[in-house]
């Protein structure tokens, strides 16, 4: 595998300082006043998704009975990550990265407050709902690239795993406990409501990465065009071959993911459905999955140490196919919550290994386009999933979604044979030589 030059010099700056690097540090010291805001932030932001990505599906429902229609909210949220990943890390490596945040959280706030508006005016539809998804998505696509590419411009790279783990446990209860079955009480309560509450989340994020002092833009020695930015970004990944073949192991398992997320609804909701869930009912469901996450972030230090790494992402592995594929084997509630939950411990595990992991042995000057190039494979696969999901439930019936994918998602754990912790100790070792 190939490493690549890191262009950096022996001189440290102060934290969100341009061309900052963070010296390596021993021992559990303070994550700082400019991680807790960053932390503050995420976790209102998230908190806005969590709901976003609920309440649209549902408010879906209401317009269309079709699987294919339902599935197309979630194919327009994750489109862009196939559409403008690339371009988001090119950004990311050019803009302050904190000023890209907050554009993105206020285009989410206005998408939503005009979905809100066209509500209260009864002028929506599934068509309106399919922009603004949209939107929201590469807003989504600009925000996250940049939110995984500042950390280590925040806090020393020795803390990355701590301060992952933070922020994993805070995005994940905001966005998938929290959030889940709050979309599903404002839903109930008002469609309007459950739009317009994320958009005034997004407003308190914004305001809160203001406070984020410091400047989070990369130092460039030379200009360069987008396309040989993002070029050199790609080259990166394509020739580190552990980076590479865990942004494949993800792909799988988040289209696969995504193919179950997107007509789940269809088979839990409802007195007619398979599991008989009202809205409220589903959103605790899911967020049976978030507890576990977030369990697991504030755990996953724990469980390395344990098992290693490479034997804890195989085991991360396994319980992903098992979490995809047990609606096929039960309709019970809490069956699928246990499952859910046990799975979501191991999940979390995964990201806070790998993402730290990346953010390790990745030049700082080329974070953000490793990241969307990382992001492209992982999640540009999640539309096709969504989509590949509504037609195989339209052809075969929801639950040979389950099965189907389960199956294939299984087949990750072929990636183990080359993601070794030998691999993962050589591929730290190269970065650090070339400090």
């Amino acid at each position: 595998m190939a490493i690549g030059d890191l262009s950096r010099t022996d001189q440290r700056t102060t934290p969100g300082s341009p061309g900052h690097v963070a010296a390596p540090r021993r021992g559990a010291e303070p994550l700082g006043t400019s991680f807790w805001r960053l932390w503050s932030a995420s976790a209102a932001s998230n908190l806005a998704d969590g709901i976003a990505k609920l309440a649209l599906p549902l408010i879906a429902v209401s317009f269309t009975d079709s699987p294919v229609l339902v599935a197309g909210v979630a194919m327009a949220f994750s489109l862009p990550w196939l559409l403008v990943a690339l371009l988001a890390g090119a950004l990311a490596d050019r803009l302050d990265r904190r000023r890209v945040m907050v554009a993105a959280n206020t285009v989410r706030a206005v998408l939503f407050g005009a979905m809100a508006l066209a509500t209260a005016l009864d002028a929506a539809s599934i068509w309106l709902l399919y922009a603004v998804a949209f939107g929201a998505g590469v807003a989504e696509t600009l925000y996250d690239t940049s939110a995984q590419s500042i950390l280590p411009q925040v806090v020393s790279r020795d803390a990355l795993s701590r301060a992952n783990g933070r922020l994993n446990a805070v995005e994940l209860t905001a966005n998938q406990f929290v959030g889940p079955p709050l979309a599903g009480f404002l839903v109930s309560a008002g469609v309007a409501l459950a739009v317009a509450g994320p958009a005034g989340l997004w407003v308190v994020a914004a305001a809160v990465l203001l406070l984020l002092r410091g400047r989070f833009r990369v130092a460039r020695d030379t200009p360069t065009s987008l396309r040989t930015d993002i070029g050199e970004g790609l080259r990166f990944l394509w020739r580190h071959q552990l980076l590479r073949t865990l942004a494949v192991m993800v792909g799988i398992s988040n289209f696969t993911m995504s193919a179950v997320l997107a007509v789940l609804v269809l088979y839990a909701v409802g007195p007619d459905s398979a599991m008989g869930l009202t809205e409220p009912g589903y959103g605790l469901l899911l967020a049976t999955l978030a507890v576990g996450i977030v369990l697991g972030s504030l755990v996953a230090g724990a469980i390395e140490r344990r098992l290693g790494r490479s034997a804890a992402l195989g085991v991360a592995m396994v319980a992903a196919a098992v979490l995809v594929g047990v609606p096929a084997l039960s309709t019970n509630p809490f069956v699928v919550g246990a499952v859910y939950f046990g799975g979501g411990i191991l999940v979390a595990t995964w990201n806070v290994i790998t993402i730290s992991l990346r953010q390790r042995i990745t030049p700082d000057r080329l974070l953000g386009r490793v990241n969307s190039g990382y992001r492209l494979l992982a999640w540009g696969g999640m539309p096709l999933g969504a989509l590949t999901g509504g037609l195989l439930a339209e052809w075969l019936g929801l639950r040979a979604v389950f099965a189907v994918m389960g199956v294939l998602a299984f087949s990750m754990v072929i990636g183990l044979f080359w993601v070794t912790d030998s691999a993962i100790d050589a591929a730290e070792r190269d970065a650090e030589q070339q400090v």
